[in-house]
């Protein structure tokens, strides 16, 4: 690439809210004379949102607490709200900008619109390059001998250890960075949430500390547990993960930085750590590779799988009312803070579509308007593997039992009881089956069955049966097309 000696150049703010190890900002620094920098509120997105939605509250406040950073560095963060390459284009204009660089985006939306906005600007004389920044591996890095990409995990993990083994993680902050120019033409007020027809009230979630700041914040308080990752991570009660997965997407923290961390030493926790890290690099090679998984499932022959659908049924699911403890309580836990244990994630999934019989797409979609990290490629991971419809995915025939899942993982009902009030006073012993209760047992706990709380929509041992049966139908009916 070649130098932009003596002209301006313009970082594009996305999913990379910080100035510590950004590419884009450093690459810009580097090259540029003059760096100037905007974020852009991207109507197309937020158009779709609930008022309330908790998402843009992190990210406006992570956008202010950037501002102000890069305003002690003598910069200023120009805030817009609007169509991007609109908004692009007339503060290019306004400030003479001769490039633009920004951080790669894989999504099929985000891709899109960046190819839109490099082919207006080029069409107008300007020059425009993006980085890769918030993975390790991204595109083409990682590929079979064969020049094809990796749609099994394993083998993915040993070729992208191997990489980066090989290159090395390059890009640490670099103390050398001239931040002295960062410059700004004139102060700007920014749009507030309410001018944007958003809500500033705070939802029940703890974690909510947006920002850099907010990210070291719970980054310190997980690298106090992370001996211990491996083990602990499959328990809700504990709080042993890391909480950083809002802060991936938003890019208030370094991949490279987290890379560094979990690689720090050979412990078994840090080991297991790195491993979600790739299985995160992972998703999005998929949906770069395969973006039609947006929409269809990877598997050709689960494609016309032929679910039930019942509406009553996925509303139960939504609202944590289908009679089976640990499923509920991980779907309260979503609905008031916008979070789920990863361990329920995979819980609830497996039981919308192996025990309700509900295309995996209604859940991902669901999922997606309610979680805080809500990232594409992680989600439509996530759920295929569960659906047992994607690349590497969960067999058909292996089906979480709820009630094993929850007498394993919340043995004494601690994260049951947290979010589900009518089963506080069931002792440990009826909590995972409640409706197993004798009438007299449901009088003493003030838990009447079908009336304080739900009996069970479905008879697991029942739908695991007629499931196995419908995936084989449909995997008999493609091998015979």
């Amino acid at each position: 690439m070649s130098s932009c000696t003596s002209q301006k150049g313009l970082v594009w703010f996305r999913r990379d809210l910080r100035l510590s190890d950004n590419t884009a900002v450093i690459e810009a620094l580097k090259r540029c004379d003059e760096v100037f920098s905007v974020f852009v509120f991207d109507t197309s997105i937020l158009r779709d949102l609930a008022r309330n939605d908790q998402r843009v509250r992190f990210i406006w406040y992570s956008v202010v607490e950037l501002r102000e950073k890069i305003r002690a560095l003598g910069g200023e963060l120009y805030i817009r709200h609007g169509d991007p390459i609109l908004e692009l284009q007339q503060i290019i204009s306004d400030l003479t900008i001769h490039s633009l660089y920004f951080s790669r985006d894989y999504e099929p939306y985000a891709v899109d619109r960046d190819l839109r906005v490099e082919q207006t600007l080029l069409s107008i004389g300007k020059k425009v390059y993006s980085f890769k920044d918030q993975v390790i591996m991204e595109r083409d890095d990682v590929m079979t001998a064969q020049g094809t990409p990796y749609t099994v995990f394993t083998p993915y993990k040993k070729a992208w250890l191997k990489k980066v083994n090989e290159k090395g993680i390059s890009l640490d902050p670099d103390s050398n960075v001239p931040w002295k120019k960062m410059s700004k033409a004139y102060l700007q007020s920014m749009p507030t949430l309410s001018d944007m027809g958003f809500s500033d009230e705070v939802s029940n979630n703890s974690d909510f500390s947006p920002g850099e700041s907010g990210a070291q914040k719970i980054l310190g308080r997980f690298l106090k547990k992370i001996e211990h990752y491996d083990s602990d991570r499959n328990y809700p009660s504990l709080r042993a993960t890391s909480h950083l997965s809002v802060h991936l997407r938003f890019g208030t923290i370094s991949i490279r930085d987290l890379y560094r961390f979990a690689t720090s030493s050979q412990t078994p926790g840090r080991k297991a750590w790195l491993d979600e890290l790739i299985w995160r690099d992972f998703y999005f090679n998929i949906i770069h590779h395969f973006p039609f998984v947006v929409d269809m499932a990877f598997r050709p022959a689960y494609r016309e799988l032929k679910f039930e659908n019942k509406e009553d049924y996925f509303e139960a699911w939504c609202q944590g009312q289908t009679g089976y403890p640990i499923v509920d309580a991980g779907m309260r836990q979503l609905n008031s803070c916008g979070f789920m244990h990863n361990r329920l994630r995979m819980i609830t999934a497996s039981f919308l579509v192996k025990d309700l019989q509900i295309d995996w797409r209604w859940g991902e979609k669901y999922f997606a308007s309610k979680l805080m990290d809500y990232d594409l490629s992680a989600n439509n991971g996530g759920w295929q593997w569960a659906a047992s419809t994607g690349c590497d995915a969960q067999p058909y025939f292996r089906i979480f039992n709820p009630t094993l899942q929850s007498k394993r993982f919340d043995k004494a009902g601690t994260f049951i009881r947290c979010y589900l009030p009518e089963l506080r006073g069931l002792s440990d012993s009826c909590i995972h089956e409640p409706w197993l209760m004798h009438r007299r047992e449901q009088k003493q706990f003030l838990c009447e069955i079908g009336k304080d709380y739900p009996a069970p929509l479905v008879n697991h041992s029942e739908r695991r049966d007629s499931t196995i049966a419908m995936f084989k139908k449909a995997r008999n009916a493609h091998t015979v097309n």
